[in-house]
């Protein structure tokens, strides 16, 4: 069973877990549908995955892959996992104003990116084009507390936010706040919060399954969705584009080096067992990726 967290308020301190109690959101939301069962009473979880592009940003190169000059441009991805468990959403792109008032809503970092965000592109539009209410949401999982990945929390409103334990610790300490260039209106929405230690397997039955990725920021992690033609790791910015994994080469700018290129090293042996890898920016990669209301 998950355990309780707080509601998170601003200001509040980081959550902990408190033993012995038992999450149960009865009476709030309706109930998830059964999984279906086979002839041999055994569950048949269908799990299925959708990509949303939500935005673009435009930023150095170098950024992405240490030493690259000029400018790239990369897609701001979310995904919708559909789980006869409930809705997840993995990451919930730029914040909707962030395309109109760039310099309000992404701070410093709009000296930095070109932002393009048109009107249909936020998440909760996104997933209104699916015919999924953003209350329908009943998990948010958050790779990380970046503007680019938790602008669009405050459109989810009922989800539980999953997110590393020491990546919430990190968004509510000053000096890791300055150094990872967080910015907690993004993050701080009032939601309620399930913070994890390490691999968390969201419903128990190994489909979704949060993998720390440690390095990016201090407490990054990825997502493993098990699909019926296999496993698909959603890196986030553990991996930035293909050519990061493939010749294990970091970004300029990195919290945590060594830790990085571990999550690098594990996300090459989940592929090399047969993972398909979703890379968290590649442009050239997101082209090849169905897009909503497509399947992945």
């Amino acid at each position: 069973m998950l355990q309780r967290h707080a509601r998170h308020r601003r200001g509040a301190p980081a959550y902990g877990a408190l033993p012995g109690a038992r999450w149960s959101d009865a009476g709030r939301r309706a109930a998830p549908r059964l999984a279906r069962r086979s002839a041999r009473g055994v569950a048949r979880v269908s799990v299925r995955l959708f990509a949303l592009t939500c935005g673009w940003l435009t930023g150095p190169a170098g950024g992405f892959l240490a030493g690259a000059t000029g400018r790239l441009r990369v897609p701001v991805p979310a995904f919708l996992i559909d789980h006869p468990g409930g809705k997840v959403l993995f990451d919930s792109g730029l914040h909707p104003d962030a395309g109109r008032d760039p310099q309000t809503r992404l701070g410093p970092a709009a000296h930095v990116f070109e932002v393009e965000l048109r009107d249909g592109e936020d998440v909760a539009a996104r997933l209104a084009a699916l015919g999924v209410r953003p209350a329908e949401i009943r998990y948010l999982i958050t790779s990380h507390l970046h503007f680019d990945h938790t602008g669009g929390h405050a459109s989810i409103p009922n989800a539980r936010v999953v997110v590393q334990r020491r990546e919430w610790d990190a968004g509510h300490d000053a000096d890791l706040m300055a150094r990872n260039f967080y910015d907690a209106r993004n993050y701080d929405t009032g939601h309620e919060v399930l913070a994890v230690d390490g691999e968390h397997d969201l419903f128990g039955d190994g489909r979704v399954v949060c993998l720390p990725t440690y390095g990016h920021t201090p407490g990054h992690q990825s997502l493993r969705v098990r699909l019926a033609g296999g496993d698909v790791i959603l890196t986030a910015d553990a991996c930035y584009l293909r050519r990061t994994l493939e010749e294990l080469h970091l970004p300029a700018i990195v919290h945590d080096p060594p830790a990085m290129l571990a999550s690098l090293h594990r996300l090459r042996a989940l592929q090399q067992a047969g993972a398909r890898i979703f890379y968290g920016h590649d442009p050239e990669f997101w082209a090849t990726v169905p897009q909503a209301p497509g399947e992945v």
